[in-house]
Order: C-alpha cells, then sequence, then structure tokens
C-alpha cells in the first residue's frame, strides 16, 4: 500500500531477487500525481542504488542536480560558510523513475485506489480474519507518515507520534540557488527562516519554518495567498526578489512535524516501511534515503530467510538498531531549532549587535554534542575563499573516484551479489546507520 519510494524500491528490490514474486502496488493517487518539491541525498545512497539496481540508479543520477557547499546568513549580506556537496532530485522525476522500473519487472500499479478502512483491505485479499491477512503472503503498509493502514492496527504496532511545535512550509522558488542555503530573517514577531537547494533547471525547493508565535503573530496561516506574500516580501533579499511558488497540483500547507515510531514494525504478515514505520526530523533530510533502504532490506531479509515470519523479524531487529542512533540525533536536532531565538542570542558579539553569522552557524553544526577544539578552527578555515576553492577541488575529485567506482556494468541476471561481497542489505543497514552525517550543518528535507 503506497507508491512512495519506499513501496516502489522495494518492489523493484524484490524483483531483481526473486522475479516470480507477484507483486502489486496500491497509490491513491492518479498516475503522474505527486506533492512535494525535491528531495536531498548524497553519496552513501547512491552507492547502495547502484549495487541493487544500477539500471534505476543510473536514471536517478541522472535527473538529479549537484549542489556544493552550504551558505548560512542571519538577515544580512555576510553569511558563514561550509564546504561539502550533495544531490537532488524532483520527486515527481523520481517517482516516475522508479514507476516505470517498477512496471518493467513486471510490478503491478495500481492507481487511484484509496484504502481508507477494513473493508478495503478485504477487498483487497488482504484480511482473512483477525490477525490473518489470508490471500497475500505479504502486505506493506508504505502509505506515508499519516498511514491509514498502520491506523487501523495502531494498537498492534504500538504507534506513537510526538509533535513538534514549529511550524513549517514546504515550498519552491523560482530562484535557483547553486548551493545548499539557509537563510534567517528577523521579524517585529520574532525570526522566519529557510532553506532552499536546487532541484531542476529552474525552480529550487524552499522549506520554511519558524516559531509558533511568530507564526500566530505574523498571520501565516491565511488561505487567500496573503501569507505567501508576506514571505516573499520577508525573504526578498535571499530570493533576490523572485519570490516563492506554491504547490502545482494542490495547496502547500502549514504542519508541524509528528517523528512517528513504532513498538514493532510487523505484525502477523503485515510490515511498516519508510515513514509509515519511523520518521526523522528534516532538519536530518533522510526521510527518503532511508524509505528506500527499508525497501533494499526487507526484499534481502526475505530473500535470505525465504519464512516471511522469520523475514520481518530480522528486519524489525536489524532496521530498529540502525535507526535508533540517528532517530535521537533526528529529536536532538528538532529540539535545537525550536529553541532558535537562545540559539542567536548567544551568538551575539559580548558587546551587542546583531549575531554573528559564523558563530550561530558553527552552533548549528554542533548541535549534536560536543567538539574538539580543532573542529572550530577548521571552521574558521573555511570562511576563507581560498580554503573552500581547494576543498571544492578535493570534493571534485572525491566524486569522480565515486562515480567510476559506481559506474560498473550491473551484473548479468540481476541477481544479488555473490557471497564473500557486502549484499545489498548490508550495505543498506550500514548507510542507513550512516544516514545523518552526510552533512556537517543540516539534513534537509526528504
Amino acid at each position: 500500500m503506497g507508491g512512495g519510494p519506499a513501496g516502489l524500491y522495494f518492489a523493484i528490490s524484490a524483483k531483481r531477487r526473486d522475479a516470480g514474486h507477484e507483486i502489486t502496488i496500491i497509490d491513491r493517487d492518479p498516475p503522474g500525481a505527486t506533492y512535494g518539491w525535491g528531495v536531498v541525498y548524497w553519496d552513501n545512497l547512491l552507492d547502495v542504488l547502484f549495487r541493487n539496481d544500477p539500471d534505476s540508479a543510473r536514471e536517478i543520477r541522472g535527473a538529479s542536480t549537484l549542489w556544493q557547499e552550504q551558505d548560512i546568513s542571519l538577515g544580512g549580506e555576510r553569511a558563514a560558510h561550509f564546504a561539502g556537496y550533495g544531490f537532488s532530485v524532483q520527486r515527481a522525476a523520481l517517482l516516475d523513475i522508479l514507476t516505470r522500473r517498477a512496471e518493467e519487472l513486471g510490478v503491478r500499479v495500481e492507481h487511484d485506489r484509496e484504502v481508507a478502512d477494513l473493508t478495503d483491505l478485504a477487498d483487497l485479499g488482504c484480511l482473512g480474519g483477525l490477525g490473518a491477512h489470508a490471500d497475500a503472503d505479504l502486505v506493506i503498509a508504505a502509505d506515508g507518515a499519516n498511514s491509514q493502514v498502520r491506523s487501523m492496527f495502531a494498537d498492534r504496532f504500538g504507534t506513537r507520534v510526538d509533535t513538534g511545535g514549529n511550524r513549517y512550509i514546504w515550498l519552491g522558488t523560482p530562484r535557483r540557488f547553486e548551493r545548499f542555503t539557509f537563510a534567517f530573517e528577523p521579524t517585529p514577531a520574532g525570526w522566519v527562516w529557510f532553506h532552499a537547494y536546487p532541484s531542476g533547471a529552474e525552480v529550487s525547493t524552499c522549506i520554511v519554518e519558524c516559531a509558533p508565535r511568530t507564526w500566530d503573530a505574523l498571520g501565516l496561516g491565511t488561505d487567500d495567498g496573503e501569507g505567501l506574500r508576506l514571505l516573499g516580501k520577508i525573504f526578498a533579499g535571499p530570493l533576490a526578489g523572485e519570490g516563492l511558488i506554491d504547490q502545482l497540483r494542490r495547496p502547500a500547507r502549514w504542519q508541524r512535524f509528528g517523528q512517528v515510531s513504532n513498538r514493532s514494525w510487523y505484525w502477523d504478515n503485515m510490515v511498516l516501511l519508510g515513514d509509515a514505520a519511523h520518521t526523522t526530523h528534516f532538519t536530518l533530510g533522510s526521510g527518503t534515503a532511508l524509505a528506500m533502504m527499508d525497501g533494499v532490506m526487507l526484499a534481502q531479509m526475505l530473500y535470505e530467510h525465504g519464512e516471511v515470519p522469520v523475514a520481518l523479524a530480522e528486519f524489525d531487529r536489524a532496521g530498529r538498531a540502525a535507526l535508533a542512533p540517528l532517530q535521537a540525533r533526528a529529536r536532538t536536532s528538532m529540539a535545537w531549532f525550536e529553541r532558535i531565538d537562545g540559539q542567536l542570542d548567544r551568538a551575539r558579539p559580548a558587546t551587542g549587535g546583531d549575531p554573528d553569522p559564523v558563530t550561530f552557524a558553527y552552533a548549528m553544526a554542533t548541535r549534536q554534542g560536543d567538539q574538539p577544539p580543532w573542529r572550530y578552527q577548521a571552521h574558521r578555515a573555511m570562511q576563507v575563499g581560498a580554503v573552500r576553492r581547494l576543498r571544492r577541488e578535493v570534493d571534485s575529485s572525491v566524486r569522480w573516484y565515486l562515480a567510476r567506482r559506481r559506474g560498473e556494468p550491473a551484473r548479468p541476471g540481476g541477481r544479488p551479489a555473490p557471497a564473500g561481497t557486502p549484499t545489498p542489505a548490508g550495505a543498506a543497514g550500514r548507510a542507513l546507520a550512516g544516514a545523518g552525517s552526510g552533512s556537517a550543518v543540516h539534513r534537509s528535507h526528504g
């Protein structure tokens, strides 16, 4: 259930391992309808994708945009800088690639079909009685953070949703940022900020966030477009007057982030995948990557263990162990941004005045805990243009090496790697465990 990255990539991964699987994906949206802008990812995901299914991996990389470095500005022209790079891809392009690849492999994708209650599940042959989903060997709930399927069995999964206080909204802008950009702007009601990154040839993704009292005081929740126009004025400088764009297919809405966790990711032969099983705050930006890695891991567990109950138990054990540290970091990150006024106050010089962006950026980068003294000195050095240029050259060499290593042709027959070589599940587990480490400052929404 669910035609997002988790469900589609599981289907691809499972069919690559055993073409005899009969897999049907049920998606509530019509073909080609997706909501959201760009999502970001790092080399660790590309490594997994190329190992798991080179055909779709090449398409995803070809549809992606490279961004280099990160800028952090505080209400003015002066900015702090961080090294590093990442990739972004339009969500619509990603889903199109995955859907086409799944169908090429023989997966049946049914659009415009809602699964809203137990009757719908029974009609699909997924519910033969209490505790048994009779006609299907395996039922996968991959229908997102607000999973309808999970909600029907919330007591079985032990679902918990912890909701944050800050408000955020996912928008676009015609300004094409070359760098991952963080812009904080003061208003009479408090600070409002965004993070933005290129996600297409002529558009960037822009996620705006603020404290609830600021959101209320500015009246940003209006539905008549006035809130969007006000944000355009607040961010006129960072956006170079380009403004903001609402969603293409339905209006964007302000949200409060819900961190989803479950006591168990499976019950009987029903399993949760991706955001239905777990969410991590968007300031770590691992959602899409984790969803796809879930798909790889579950497919490999089924391939290795054969018996569904054994495979689900092992998927639950290994996935939960790998995810726990990342979710802990995500909770810390969310709490840090919900105390943003105090963080900005601490970045003010002792003599008074505006917060210093270099000091603030370092605090943002180290929000997970104490760092050795050399880390701050390295941060100061990165503010020098010549040092950043040298780092860009190093990063370019690293990208070339990794791309060449990943670019080998697919194995004949598309079978998993033989014994003695890291399997896709192992690679996915390692990448999942390190999914929050790709960016020193910020892991964006995805």
